[in-house]
């Protein structure tokens, strides 16, 4: 079966806790989406806001991964699993996260990427909540949220300042 890649929009503390958990779930935990992964697809989460529903504006490329299996499974446990209902039960995927990945912004990258090039009402698609990408997109992405060696010292230098304070 050919790789295929995938963009879910999710806000950045939901994406938080699945690349903490292992796990991508998007459209409010629903099935229908995720069956249409495989294990080895690509996949990135775009973040417009930093939470729902009043986050600040963020509109970044917040994690990126692979689909690490072909099952998808329903939580049935843990923080958030409870509804107004006490029947809140999500479906998720297992994705093997990057967790060297720092977030990007999207808009330097407009212009390069095959959705969004030449579409100035881009974010509309996104409102479905997961769309499929081509492999260019997926790996631009993935090359612009790849710290380079130097900015990785950087970070490591100014975060031991910062812990030195």
């Amino acid at each position: 079966m050919a790789i295929r890649y995938w963009l879910g929009v999710v806000q950045r503390d939901h994406v938080l806790r699945g690349v903490a958990g292992g796990f991508a779930q998007v459209n409010h935990g629903a099935r229908a989406p995720l069956e249409r992964m495989h294990g080895a697809d690509g996949f990135v989460f775009y973040s417009p806001k930093t939470a729902y529903p009043d986050g600040e504006p963020l509109k970044e490329f917040t994690a990126i991964g692979r689909i690490a299996d072909d099952e998808t499974y329903q939580a049935t446990q843990g923080p958030m699993m409870t509804g107004p209902n006490g029947d809140f039960r999500p479906w998720r995927r297992r994705v093997e996260w990057d967790h060297d990945a720092v977030a990007t912004p999207i808009r330097p990258m407009l212009p390069s990427l095959d959705f969004t090039r030449d579409n100035r009402d881009w974010g509309y698609q996104l409102r479905r909540g997961l769309i499929e990408i081509s492999r260019h997109d997926f790996e631009l992405i993935r090359r612009q949220m790849r710290p380079s060696p130097e900015d990785t010292r950087r970070n490591r230098s100014s975060a031991r300042i910062t812990m030195a304070r």
